[in-house]
């Protein structure tokens, strides 16, 4: 495949000067020759030289930074240039535009399905410039448009590689941001190499479950949250029963039976564990009238 080749023109500003010169040279000879009979000087001489400078002035052209010209001749790639400047070229050349400077392309929301079969909602935001003139230009139809369905094909099928929600050792989109806006880019590297194009960073913008499954998603996190905090709960509850039941056995404050000890238990477990303040109630002993 043919790559990339930078190319260096002539100095616009000395070629401006012959220009000059050859419109003055042009002037002078049909200004000489316009009281004459004789029209063959201006003939040969004026118009040939008109001809030449109007032909000259095709050639100029300005290259401003972070921006490249693809120069062709009569269907041949005959270089880039990139230096910036006033430059001078052959003046039958076609010269095409095309900017090196970083875009960011913010894609749209994609409903997809992900590994589990759940849908959600996802975008992406693409920093991206082009590399290779050549390939921009001439490899691909439209570069631009090609930018934008590679990188929406890349996000559907990497969001329909990962679960929403994993395990906790598992990759998922929700858990795993960083490596899959790595692979992200990976794969739209791969993607965009044909076009010429380095992706300069890949980053999610939106995820989130589809407005159908959504609240029961909800639903369903909130009672992972909370099955999650009763098992914390209950293993303190549990750890600082064992503490008060062996403190009290040390210190021999109380002796306790197998049925008061579980009784104990039991009534320790119901306090630290119940989502309500405990309420002691008072043996104040038997009222007579």
């Amino acid at each position: 495949m043919q790559q990339e080749r930078e190319i260096r023109p002539q100095n616009g500003w000395a070629m401006l000067v012959l220009e000059i010169l050859v419109v003055a040279a042009a002037a002078a000879i049909l200004i000489t020759n316009a009281g004459r009979n004789s029209p063959l000087p201006i003939l040969f001489g004026t118009v040939p030289l008109a001809i030449l400078a109007v032909l000259g002035a095709k050639g100029f052209f300005v290259v401003n930074p972070n921006i490249a010209v693809v120069v062709l001749l009569f269907g041949s790639y005959r270089g880039t240039v990139k230096r910036n400047g006033f430059h001078w070229t052959n003046p039958f050349t076609v010269r095409t535009g095309i900017s090196l400077r970083a875009r960011t392309l913010n894609g749209q929301k994609l409903k997809v399905n992900d590994r589990a079969g759940n849908p959600i909602e996802i975008a992406a935001v693409v920093v991206w410039q082009v590399n290779d003139t050549f390939a921009a230009r001439f490899e691909v139809d439209n570069y631009l448009e090609f930018v934008n369905t590679q990188s929406e094909t890349a996000v559907r099928h990497l969001a329909s590689s990962y679960p929403y929600d994993g395990e906790e050792n598992e990759l998922s989109l929700r858990g795993s941001t960083d490596e899959f806006s790595q692979h992200l880019q990976k794969e739209l590297q791969d993607r965009l190499l044909r076009a010429g194009v380095t992706v300069v960073e890949a980053r999610l913008s939106h995820l989130a479950y589809a407005p159908e499954i959504a609240g029961a998603m909800l639903q369903r996190q909130q009672a992972g949250a909370i099955i999650a905090a009763r098992q914390k709960i209950v293993e303190g509850a549990v750890g600082m029963v064992e503490d008060a039941l062996r403190q009290l056995s040390e210190r021999q404050m109380v002796t306790l039976d197998e049925e008061r000890k579980a009784a104990m238990v039991s009534n320790l477990l119901v306090v630290l564990c119940s989502e309500r303040s405990a309420q002691p109630v008072l043996n104040a002993g038997t009222l007579y009238n």
